[in-house]
C-alpha cells in the first residue's frame, strides 16, 4: 500500500541540533521496498499540487566537465523543507572518485530551523531506484522476469535492486562502454540480488530479450537501436536531464507511452523529450501522465500487453525530501546516525 504523505510528518529535532547521517545510515534507515512506497506518496502529491518544486539551478563547471546543481523543495503536508547540493563530474571516473557527489538538508517548514543532513548521493541512488520501481510496479508486465541495464554505475546498481523488488526477476543483462565496470557490476550484483547477471558484449544483445529496461548511463546519444526492441518492454529512462542530452532513441519516444515525473521538469530539461520535439516528431501533449496520476489511478497505465512504455525521469527535489524525512524517521527509531550542535 502506499504510505499516506501525512506520514512524512517530521518529530523535530531539539533546537541547535542537527542529525546526520551516512551513506550506510541512509540506506540502513531507507530499504528498497518502502522506498518505493514513499516515492509513489511522494510523486502523489506532486502531481495533487502539494509540494512546491522549482526548477533546478545548474552552475557549469566546464573546464572540469562538472556541473553543480541545487534542488530546493517545500511540502507543507510535511511541514519540511529541503536542498540537496548535488555535484555531478564526469572526469572523476578515471580519477577514481565518484561521479556523482550531494548532501542533502532538511529544514523545519514552520521556521526554518535546520534539522538533519544526510549523504546525498545515497538519497539520489535510493530514490532514483525507488522511483523507478515505483513506474515499473504500474507499467510493466506482471510476468517481466529478465532486465537490461545499460550502465554500470551507482545509480544502476539501485535500478536492478528495484526491480527485484517489485517482479519476479531471474535474470539480467549489463552493458557498459567499460567492460571492467560491466564485469564487477554483474559479479556484484549476482550475489546480492540471487539472480544470473551477464556481461552483454552490446547494447543489443542485453535489450533484445529484455521485459525490462533501465538505461542508467552517461551517453549523450541514444544507447540502443529501437528496432532492438521487444514487444511490450517498459523503459525506465533516467540518464538525461540535460536539453541536449538523448540516452533514448527518438523512434521509441515516438511509438511508446511516456510517463513522466513531473511534466513541467520533463519539458524544460531532457532531450529524451525536447529532441523528439524539436525534430518535429512529438508533441508535449502525447505524454500520457505524470507518475502520480498513475498512482492515484487519476490516469490509465499500460493499455496492452504489446505496447511499449517508458518511464522519463529528470529526478526532483520532492523525492530528496520525502526520501530524506523518512530514513531521519526510521534512523530515529533505529538509534542510527550523529547528532551535530549548532
Amino acid at each position: 500500500m502506499c504510505s499516506p504523505i501525512s506520514d512524512f510528518r517530521f518529530t523535530f529535532m531539539p533546537r541547535k541540533q542537527l542529525l546526520f547521517l551516512s551513506a550506510a545510515e541512509v540506506r540502513r534507515a531507507l530499504p528498497m521496498r518502502e522506498a518505493i512506497e514513499v516515492m509513489k506518496a511522494a510523486f502523489t502529491a506532486l502531481s495533487a499540487g502539494e509540494a512546491v518544486v522549482p526548477l533546478r539551478s545548474h552552475v557549469e563547471v566546464p573546464e572540469h566537465k562538472g556541473v553543480l546543481l541545487l534542488m530546493p523543495c517545500y511540502m507543507h503536508s510535511a511541514n519540511a523543507l529541503s536542498l540537496k547540493a548535488i555535484t555531478v563530474f564526469d572526469g572523476n571516473l578515471a580519477r577514481g572518485w565518484p561521479r556523482i557527489q550531494a548532501l542533502v538538508m532538511l529544514f523545519d517548514g514552520a521556521t526554518g530551523q535546520p534539522l538533519a543532513a544526510m549523504d546525498g548521493a545515497a538519497v539520489t541512488a535510493l530514490r532514483t531506484g525507488a522511483a523507478s520501481g515505483a513506474a515499473t510496479d504500474l507499467l510493466a508486465r506482471p510476468e517481466s522476469t529478465t532486465v537490461a541495464i545499460l550502465g554500470a554505475g551507482v545509480q544502476a546498481r539501485t535500478q536492478l535492486e528495484a526491480m527485484c523488488a517489485v517482479r519476479p526477476i531471474r535474470s539480467a543483462r549489463v552493458f557498459d562502454t567499460m567492460a571492467g565496470g560491466a564485469d564487477s557490476y554483474a559479479r556484484e550484483m549476482s550475489t546480492a540480488l540471487r539472480i544470473d547477471v551477464q556481461t552483454a558484449v552490446s547494447a543489443r544483445e542485453a535489450v533484445r530479450d529484455a521485459d525490462i529496461i533501465c538505461a542508467a548511463s552517461s551517453s549523450r546519444t541514444p544507447v540502443f537501436t529501437d528496432a532492438d526492441l521487444k514487444p511490450g518492454v517498459h523503459i525506465n529512462a533516467i540518464g538525461s536531464y540535460q536539453p541536449a542530452v538523448q540516452e533514448i532513441p527518438t523512434e521509441t519516444v515516438v511509438r511508446a507511452r511516456v510517463v513522466v515525473d513531473h511534466r513541467e521538469s520533463a519539458l524544460a530539461e531532457t532531450g529524451d523529450l525536447l529532441i523528439p520535439i524539436q525534430q518535429g516528431l512529438y508533441s508535449a501533449d502525447r505524454i500520457a501522465a505524470e507518475l502520480g496520476e498513475l498512482v492515484s489511478k487519476a490516469k490509465p497505465g499500460r493499455a496492452d500487453v504489446n505496447e511499449i512504455t517508458l518511464f522519463k525521469s529528470v529526478g526532483l527535489a520532492v523525492q530528496d525530501l520525502a526520501a530524506g524525512v523518512r530514513a531521519i524517521e526510521n534512523a530515529r527509531a533505529l538509534g542510527i546516525g550523529t547528532v551535530v550542535a549548532l
